[in-house]
């Protein structure tokens, strides 16, 4: 009986799939900032298949395979974190003019949100489930940065965010930060969610303004979740709701499947 590592991966890739036409699916499938294992290409698919637990037979196990390897992804990217680490900042001179333009649309479908009727909605794991009108989230305590923002897609812009830090306003709220996660809803059907680190992390800004000025609807308004320690899809703009909840959220781009955690 064969106990080598040759039988082992064997026992994991069906001899009838063409071994050499997978490696490169999956090369390029891991290649994408979405489905990137440690920051490296792939080097064994069988040693991975055995990491991940998956038999590659078919189509199906093969998307199986490269979620799970996604999944294992966040998981190591959420070890590595340092809630501590600063992101690098810039001065004005350095920003980038004019900041891009960016969603899943095009500029003309941007959302139109009223500013007297707009209501910030507060829910899950808080004491305070009060809505919040504009004026009195301006009135919260006041942070400025000018930190780079990192594209999925290749590109990435230094902007000038203002805020109030996300963490202030959980205490605010009485969010309970022993909970894993806070998502996001959208005015434009977007959606998001971060682990807890994250939304603690010092850098991390309910934005109101861009460059001085009050956030223009292109960038995000009535309000921006801005971190600079994650990618450009993790920061979801027209806020509408907050959410803390220990169940998995989810998230437009991660439902399809980038990575969750998202780290720039």
């Amino acid at each position: 009986m064969k106990t080598d590592e040759s039988s082992r991966k064997g026992a994991l890739i069906d001899p009838a799939l063409d071994r050499e036409s997978l490696l490169i699916d999956a090369r390029r499938e891991l290649k994408m900032p979405a489905r990137r294992l440690f920051g490296k290409q792939l080097v064994s698919l069988g040693g991975l298949a055995l990491l991940t637990g998956c038999s590659l037979s078919d189509n199906k196990s093969v998307e199986t395979f490269l979620t799970r390897v996604s999944r294992l992804n966040d998981t190591v990217q959420g070890w590595i974190f340092d809630p501590n680490r600063l992101a690098p900042t810039y001065t004005p001179a350095e920003m980038t003019r004019p900041f891009p333009f960016n969603a899943f649309y095009g500029i003309d479908d941007v959302p139109e949100v009223k500013r007297d009727d707009f209501r910030l909605q507060v829910s899950g794991l808080v004491a305070s489930k009060r809505a919040w009108t504009l004026p009195e989230l301006y009135a919260l305590p006041h942070a400025e940065q000018i930190t780079r923002h990192i594209c999925v897609e290749g590109w990435s812009a230094i902007g000038r965010w203002g805020g109030t830090p996300f963490s202030e306003f959980l205490k605010r709220v009485g969010a309970d930060t022993t909970a894993k996660y806070v998502g996001f809803k959208c005015a434009d059907d977007y959606y998001e969610s971060i682990d807890m680190a994250t939304a603690l992390h010092p850098q991390t800004l309910l934005t109101f303004t861009y460059d001085g000025e009050t956030l223009p609807a292109k960038y995000g308004f009535p309000m921006k979740l801005r971190m600079p320690t994650k990618l450009g899809y993790k920061n979801p703009k027209h806020v509408m709701e907050i959410f803390v909840t220990n169940t998995f959220p989810g998230g437009y781009w991660v439902d399809q499947g980038y990575n969750w955690f998202g780290g720039s």
